[in-house]
């Protein structure tokens, strides 16, 4: 097992140190001088003197190789430096949305879970039956509907109709539990939609397959009880895939709740990275991306570990 992890742990260090190449790569390549691009950003062009000011600043008036090892170093203590556009920490901006977006994630995951997991073993133990018939077709027609178009739904069925929800907007938990709660709920039904189906499709297709497997047939002859056999025999076998997909998906929603964000006006990561984007402050879109993809390999290291310790045949690859 301790060899597993450290290999798992050098191969997850690698993949970040080419995200981050890649990353810093890009704003060495990107057409035209970052300095004057952001400048131009409030209608002028600059002055001489105020573009040099803002490549000192950027650190650009000092040569590549030394922009890297800075970006490497600076990026390791997370430190991010400061925003150009208002001069405040990237760190402690992304400190305070991250959290915010990764609650929307984990609280979307967990109703996923719930209801996906159950309604997928269920439906593949009873293949063609009506409820697997029903559950698919309702499958097929949600993972057909785009995110904000659930979300504008959910708010005008909650919000609007049955006014039991409000429609957005966010409260600190510390300042009011209750109603931060209220204001998570159709935001994280909304993520958690699009992933239930995911997660239902891929339970099925897994159940059902087991299902057909000697050693499930061998259990259900020697008299076990069902019940034990769905548990012990076609359920922790079926679970793996099915974990190794939730895994992708945690990192991929990271990058997705965009729309999610903007039409609850949820104040996450998405947001400040789409601002920093539009004002062209190349070190916060640095900083977000960098961010994003450590929090993505992480989440596919700990995936990882998990699904070795329910087949420990992993371990031994």
């Amino acid at each position: 097992m301790a060899a597993f992890l450290f290999r798992r742990l050098v191969a997850a260090a690698g993949m970040l140190l080419v995200v981050g190449t890649i990353i810093f790569s890009l704003l060495v390549i990107v057409p035209g001088d970052p300095a004057a691009l952001l400048l131009a950003t409030g209608g002028g062009s600059g002055t001489e003197e105020q573009i040099a000011a803002v490549r000192e600043r950027m650190g650009l008036d000092q040569p590549v190789w030394q922009q890297y090892v800075d970006f490497l170093t600076s990026s390791l203590r997370f430190d991010f430096g400061t925003s150009l556009i208002d001069g405040s920490s990237i760190a402690e901006n992304i400190g305070l949305r991250l959290p915010r977006t990764l609650e929307l994630i984990v609280a979307g995951a967990l109703f996923a879970l719930a209801v996906a997991i159950p309604a997928g073993t269920y439906a593949g133990l009873h293949a063609g039956g009506r409820f697997d018939v029903v559950a698919s077709a309702a499958n097929a027609l949600l993972t057909s509907v785009p995110g904000f178009v659930v979300g504008t739904l959910f708010i005008y069925l909650f919000a609007q109709i049955l006014r039991v929800l409000p429609a957005g907007g966010y409260v600190p938990f510390a300042q009011d539990p209750v109603q931060h709660l209220r204001m998570l709920v159709l935001p994280a039904l909304t993520v958690g939609l699009h992933l239930s189906t995911i997660i239902f499709r891929m339970t099925r297709a897994s159940v059902l397959e087991m299902r057909g497997h000697d050693w499930v047939r061998t259990a259900t002859a020697k008299g076990l009880r069902r019940r034990l056999v769905v548990r012990r025999h076609i359920l922790r076998n079926a679970l793996g895939p099915v974990i190794t997909v939730v895994g992708l998906q945690l990192g991929i929603l990271l990058g997705s709740t965009v729309l999610v964000e903007f039409v609850y006006n949820w104040p996450g990561l998405s947001g400040f990275l789409v601002s920093a984007v539009e004002q062209r402050d190349y070190p916060s879109v640095r900083a977000v991306i960098l961010t994003v993809a450590a929090i993505f390999i992480a989440i596919n290291l700990a995936i990882e570990i998990l699904y070795s310790l329910l087949d420990p045949r992993i371990r031994q690859q």
